[in-house]
């Protein structure tokens, strides 16, 4: 089972990401990824919440964006954010590590999954999952700047749960492989 990190280094990757969202503001990842207003949207292990404002603003109120992390700090972040933007749109979920997300099956536009894989136990799992929530048509988008971008294309593909249809300047982009 995955296990949170520690508050203090949660607090100093916080500060870290500020410091990142400066050079290369989250937008312009998010830009790599066609979200549109009234979709469904899941930010997997979404840390302090740097997506969630501009995610939120691209699918509008007509939308829905869950934030799922395992680090409870990460939820409170998340809630903040949202409650000091008005955006009523947000749901945050509290990881328990499993990997599951709790979501209807076949629930999702889009997964933003940037950061993470690297840490996760059992990485599997999780892609089954998020295959499990993510609509037919549905995408990944994918950033990991641990792995290299072969590294990210074998081992988001080789459990055959996704295909990989393209890459951006910053993200991959995966279609989910439904099985019957």
């Amino acid at each position: 089972m995955d296990q949170p990190m520690s508050d203090r280094h949660f607090h100093c990757m916080t500060v870290m990401f500020k410091v990142r969202d400066l050079i290369v503001p989250r937008r312009k990842i998010l830009d790599e990824v066609d979200l549109r207003p009234g979709q469904t949207v899941l930010d997997f292990a979404c840390g302090p919440g740097a997506y969630i404002p501009d995610a939120a603003s691209r699918v509008g109120p007509e939308g829905k964006l869950y934030a799922l992390d395992i680090h409870p700090l990460a939820i409170e972040a998340v809630r903040r954010i949202a409650s000091g933007r008005g955006l009523k749109q947000v749901e945050t979920i509290l990881s328990d590590g499993s990997g599951k997300t709790n979501l209807p099956g076949a629930s999702v536009d889009v997964v933003l999954l940037y950061d993470a894989f690297h840490d996760f136990e059992d990485p599997e799992r999780v892609l089954a999952e998020l295959n499990r929530v993510l609509r037919r048509e549905g995408t990944l988008s994918f950033s990991d700047h641990h792995l290299g971008d072969a590294e990210i294309r074998s081992r988001v593909t080789e459990g055959g749960w996704f295909e990989f249809a393209h890459q951006g300047k910053r993200t991959h982009t995966f279609r989910p492989v439904k099985r019957s």
